[in-house]
């Protein structure tokens, strides 16, 4: 795998190496030894998600506050804008974010760690979402940030109105959020 950084230390793109022939393509999306020895990171996953969500859906951006969660995200079908906010008010790149396109034909993998809020938006007609995640969901500890917050500024490639959560419309915004130290 490749590993290349991001605007954002600790956020990660992981890049497979992917074995292609006329029958299709195989990779490795996970292997507990090189993640550690290419992130430096000893995260233990111990759940895996799947969402599917249609072209227009934004979700996010989602932290724990309690029981904070890492995660390994990739798209196994479609293409999302996939973006990570450092919500850590103590660093130094606090409210800063990151986006980076995930797709199946990419097949990149982001590496979100805890501390930071995450979210995507649907670019494709769907998108299949895999997340694996280092803490269980804890529904009593979630948190959230608006998905436009002024402050953090992200271009999430947004031609119409997202189709949001309820959580997600009546999210507050960074400055009024419960946030990391």
């Amino acid at each position: 795998m490749t590993i290349v950084p991001t605007a954002l230390p600790g956020v990660l793109i992981i890049e497979p190496k992917v074995f292609r022939d006329p029958r299709g393509f195989f990779f490795e999306s996970f292997n507990a030894r090189a993640f550690a020895a290419a992130t430096g990171s000893d995260a233990a996953f111990v759940q895996d998600n799947h969402s599917r969500s249609p072209r227009g859906v934004l979700r996010g951006l989602h932290y724990q506050i309690e029981q904070p969660q890492g995660k390994l995200v990739r798209v196994a079908r479609g293409r999302v804008l996939d973006v990570a906010v450092d919500v850590r008010r103590s660093s130094p790149n606090f409210g800063r974010s990151v986006a980076v396109e995930l797709s199946e034909d990419n097949q990149r993998q982001m590496w979100v760690p805890p501390g930071f809020a995450h979210g995507f938006y649907v670019l494709s007609e769907f998108a299949d979402f895999l997340y694996k995640t280092t803490d269980y969901y804890a529904p009593q500890f979630e948190r959230s940030v608006r998905w436009d917050d002024p402050v953090i500024g992200i271009d999430w490639q947004i031609e119409t109105a997202p189709l949001l959560s309820g959580k997600d419309q009546a999210a507050p915004l960074l400055a009024d959020a419960e946030l990391f130290a």
